[in-house]
């Protein structure tokens, strides 16, 4: 949807916290091609769109598998809100067919019940999001995210802090 010519609508979307039984956060590192951001340079949670008609916590347990083939986790906590974050402006048009200008976000904190093998960066009939993972401290995540995605890190890092143990 447009307002005066500007992009203003936003995609639906969730995020996945997944905490190990130390309380450390899986991220991976964005597989991307080349951009402004950089090539590869930035972590991040799991993430993706909510298919029409979908409830958000099996999205976000799909999202979780289609980007690490991870299916050992459950939902322990939902984020009271939903969070807004806007593309930089070169992107807004560009990214996912123009339509949107970023992603309105519910997020979810899953436990992993599973073992680290279980990861897959290349699961099969999905594209590769990301190139390497690790297990991280909340703490350091916030030093990893690329800059327009921070302040939606910040609110659900406080609202998740808890879990970390």
């Amino acid at each position: 949807m447009t307002k005066n010519g500007e992009i203003t609508e936003y995609r639906l979307c969730v995020g996945v916290m997944l905490l190990n039984a130390a309380g450390h956060v899986w991220i991976g590192r964005r597989y991307d091609k080349a951009n402004e951001e950089g090539e590869g340079h930035w972590w991040q949670m799991p993430q993706g769109g909510i298919d029409k008609g979908e409830d958000a916590a099996a999205a976000a347990l799909r999202e979780l598998a289609e980007e690490t083939a991870i299916t050992s986790a459950h939902v322990i906590a939902e984020a009271s809100r939903w969070y807004n974050y806007d593309l930089p402006e070169q992107l807004i048009g560009k990214s996912w067919k123009g339509k949107f200008r970023g992603q309105t976000q519910k997020w979810f904190a899953l436990r992993f019940t599973g073992e680290d093998s279980e990861v897959n960066l290349h699961p099969p009939g999905h594209s590769q999001e990301f190139d390497k993972w690790r297990w991280a401290p909340m703490g350091e995540v916030l030093d990893l995210i690329v800059p327009f995605k921070r302040e939606v890190y910040e609110h659900v890092i406080a609202e998740f802090r808890h879990l970390a143990g």
